[in-house]
């Protein structure tokens, strides 16, 4: 039996989920709260819109800093706001690595 990530890697690209839509799917497969997908999938949006809706496998360390602190000194968010964000955009890395064929690293 293939695996997810063998399946979603085989589709062609019109018919690959879209990104949110795969951190959704990763969700829900493990039984994260819908409220925990809603923060999670708002906190993946506002990053994508803040950075000119550059995809997120397009950044790195970087831009994820430059929004935190963006969120801090623009925004004045509190430190665990700061955090729930974070861990939204490191779950979504996450997810993405899951929708990549398994091997070796190229």
């Amino acid at each position: 039996m293939a695996t997810m990530a063998a399946m979603i890697a085989s589709l062609p690209a019109a018919n690959k989920p879209k990104l949110l839509d795969q951190v959704r799917d990763v969700m829900r497969r493990r039984q994260y709260s819908i409220r925990t997908e809603q923060a999670y999938i708002d906190w993946i949006k506002r990053f994508i819109l803040y950075h000119g809706k550059r995809h997120p496998k397009d950044m790195a360390e970087k831009e994820v800093a430059v929004f935190l602190t963006h969120l801090a000194r623009d925004r004045d968010v509190a430190p665990s706001t700061q955090n729930q964000a974070l861990s939204a955009l490191l779950f979504d890395s996450f997810a993405a690595q899951l929708s990549r064929p398994l091997g070796p690293p190229a």
